[in-house]
């Protein structure tokens, strides 16, 4: 085995190197030294390998890009901690996670995002990165100082699932973002409309006697925000759109050319409001699980490109945030040991190529959160060597000995996904290999 996490020059010999962003798809091998990327196909001159690793039959690829990653540290270690879902990503070949800003402390200050970024740091097995609170505590009146977060190292700022008091408190967080050329990232949901429901406005709630959310929470949110992104010039991100209308919706914006993109995670690709049946907790979350036609267009949406990103939209909780009535259990699923496997599900059942099913779980992501210069999602020589060494055609199935997640509350327990990771290299230091 090679020792972990030091910063050792490899040769990883005989795979298909698939790299989006070069338009690359060939098998060569790829060498990297202090760090970096400083070869494809061929060898610097002076470059001389500690280890190699042996990608014949494999895929070498960037390291996935996570959008939204629930680490629950700080302030809910009961679920789970930085190390533990770290370490869980990096098995999955996940080597960059996007933390929301809902932990406790809220990020809305430079001191919050400096422990995280230490916690990572101790933690050694991925990138986090940080989005801030658009207001402070997430109350949704009074704005955050946008400028201290970007310095401190933000990507971008969000409410999260917290509604703003009021669209002018909107239209001013929106300026104010826009001015320091700051990505809004925005959860399209009508706080009134949604009104504490935990499903989809549909047959099956009403057969359940559960509360619902209509379809219009997602949809007035998104008018709303589309006419405020085009009165202020914002770039937005819509962040786990989950209706047919939403998508087509943000489809003609970007057509008509306003800067905004959206997402969608793994779930919903595959789940529909049907699954709730039996009142199954592992199904509940926020958004709620839409239709089969909802479904069916997200997949669409993603296909075509108007949703640019695949996340997990990771939300790890203990055994006992599940067992109550379904209303009242915490809405979420563990996410990030299943995401690349549901992913590469979407190339057997030929929606997306190996290539675009890749892009759209690192080169997609990367772009939004602005890390794409710094190669982040990329193979490109030069940057950093975040990439992962993965075997397409090997089985595993979803257990909770295969889950290392502190989360085990997922709907896609027994499941059978295709494609382990073999090697995952974060910054040219080796995080994670498995065993043979």
């Amino acid at each position: 085995m090679i020792p972990l996490r030091k910063r050792l020059s490899f040769a990883i010999r005989g795979g298909r190197v698939i790299d989006p962003a070069n338009n690359v798809d060939q098998i060569a091998d790829v060498f990297v030294q202090r760090g970096k990327i400083v070869g494809i196909g061929t060898a610097p001159e002076d470059f001389s390998a500690d280890h190699d690793i042996d990608a014949r039959g494999r895929i070498v690829c960037p390291g996935l890009v996570d959008l939204s990653a629930r680490l629950r540290e700080p302030g809910l270690e009961h679920k789970a901690t930085i190390e533990s879902e770290t370490a869980a990503a990096a098995a999955a070949g996940i080597t960059t996670l996007c933390c929301p800003p809902d932990t406790y402390p809220i990020i809305d200050t430079p001191a919050v995002v400096e422990l995280i970024r230490h916690r990572t740091e101790e933690a050694g097995s991925a990138r986090v990165v940080t989005l801030g609170a658009l207001t402070q505590g997430l109350s949704g009146e009074r704005l955050t100082e946008a400028a201290a977060l970007k310095q401190a190292g933000c990507c971008g700022l969000s409410n999260a699932l917290m509604p703003l008091a009021n669209t002018l408190v909107q239209r001013r967080a929106f300026e104010y973002a826009a001015t320091f050329d700051m990505t809004v990232f925005l959860h399209a949901e009508d706080y009134w409309l949604a009104n504490g429901g935990c499903a989809h406005e549909g047959a099956v709630a009403t057969r359940m006697g559960l509360p619902a959310i209509p379809a219009a929470a997602e949809t007035a949110a998104v008018a709303r925000d589309l006419a405020l992104i085009e009165q202020t010039g914002v770039r937005a991100h819509f962040c786990r759109l989950t209706t047919a209308r939403a998508v087509q919706m943000v489809a003609r914006a970007q057509y008509d050319g306003l800067p905004v993109s959206a997402d969608v995670a793994a779930p919903y690709l595959y789940l529909s409001d049907i699954d709730i049946a039996g009142f199954n907790a592992d199904c509940h979350v926020r958004p709620p699980l839409r239709t089969q036609r909802d479904r069916e267009a997200l997949r669409a949406g993603l296909a075509r490109g108007t949703l640019s990103a695949l996340c997990s939209d990771h939300q790890p909780h203990e055994a006992d945030a599940k067992l109550s009535p379904f209303p009242s259990t915490e809405p979420g699923i563990s996410g990030v040991d299943t995401l690349f496997g549901l992913a590469l599900r979407l190339v057997d059942e030929n929606l997306l190529t190996l290539a675009d099913t890749i892009q759209r779980v690192s080169l997609g992501p990367a772009r939004i959160l602005g890390l794409e210069q710094q190669g982040t999602g990329t193979l490109s020589v030069g940057k950093p060597a975040d990439l992962i060494v993965v075997d397409l055609e090997q089985p595993w199935r979803v257990t909770a000995e295969t889950l290392l997640s502190a989360g085990r509350n997922t709907p896609f327990m027994g499941w059978e996904l295709k494609g382990q990771v073999t090697h995952t290299l974060v910054g040219g230091k080796l995080v994670f290999q498995r065993e043979t």
